[in-house]
C-alpha cells in the first residue's frame, strides 16, 4: 500500500456497518413464562383408600341445579376419587345464608370436608371469604399459596382476582374456591391429593381424628 504524500488526509474507509440504514429494534411482548411446578409426594398404592365425606356448596345469585356446572364438576371429582358426596346445595351471595348452610352441615356431624365454589372475587356481591373466614378456628395458609401457584400456570396474573381460602371450623375442613370450572379443576388438583389417605409423606385424612383434641 502506498503512503499518501505528507500533508494529505487518508480517505475514510466506509464499511457496511456505517453505510447500512439503522433499523429500530422493537421488543416483543414477553410470553407467559410461568414456572413449571412438579409437586412432590406420592400415592402409596399398597394402602387402602379411606373415603371422606365431602359436601359441596355453590354460592351464586344466578345458578340453579341445572346450570351449576362447577358444582357438578366438583361432585364428579369427589365421587370419582372414591369419596362420598355427603351433601350438596346452592345459596345466594349472602353472608348469613352461606354461614347458615356451612354451620348446619358441620353441626350434623355427617361431613368431614366442605368445598364451596363461587363468591371469592372482588365485586360487591362476592362475600364468601367475608362469610367463612371469621368462622375459622385455624386458617390453612398454605392452601391459598399453592392454589395461586396452580392457577397462575393456567390464567397468569388473572389469578390475583381470586380470594380462594381454606381453614378448619369445628373439626371440619372448609375450602372456598372461585366459581369457574377452570378454578375448580385447579382447586381440586390441590385438595384432591390431600384428601387421599394414601398420599405420602402426609395428608389431611390422617389428621382428622386429632382435629378436636385438647
Amino acid at each position: 500500500m502506498k503512503t499518501p504524500p505528507a500533508g494529505t488526509r487518508r480517505p475514510l474507509r466506509r464499511t457496511p456497518e456505517l453505510t447500512a440504514p439503522l433499523t429500530p429494534t422493537i421488543a416483543k411482548p414477553a410470553a407467559n413464562t410461568a414456572p413449571s411446578i412438579r409437586p412432590g409426594g406420592r400415592i402409596d398404592e399398597s394402602l387402602a383408600l379411606v373415603p371422606v365425606r365431602v359436601a359441596v356448596l355453590t354460592v351464586s345469585d344466578t345458578r340453579d341445579e341445572e346450570s351449576d356446572t362447577s358444582g357438578h364438576l366438583l361432585a364428579d371429582k369427589i365421587t370419582g376419587a372414591g369419596h362420598a358426596l355427603a351433601a350438596r346445595g346452592i345459596v345466594l351471595d349472602d353472608v348469613e345464608a352461606i354461614r347458615a348452610q356451612i354451620l348446619g352441615w358441620i353441626a350434623s356431624g355427617e361431613v368431614d370436608c366442605i368445598i364451596t365454589t363461587g363468591g371469592t372475587g372482588l365485586t360487591g356481591r362476592d362475600v364468601t371469604p367475608e362469610a367463612v373466614e371469621p368462622l375459622y378456628d385455624k386458617r390453612i395458609e398454605g392452601f391459598s399459596v399453592v392454589f395461586h401457584m396452580m392457577s397462575y400456570q393456567a390464567v397468569g396474573l388473572s389469578t390475583l382476582q381470586s380470594r380462594a381460602t381454606a381453614g378448619l371450623i369445628k373439626g371440619v375442613f372448609v375450602f372456598c374456591l372461585p366459581g369457574s370450572n377452570g378454578a375448580v379443576k385447579d382447586g381440586w388438583s390441590v385438595i384432591g391429593p390431600q384428601l387421599d389417605s394414601r398420599h405420602m409423606p402426609c395428608n389431611l385424612v390422617e389428621l382428622m381424628p386429632r382435629l378436636l383434641e385438647r
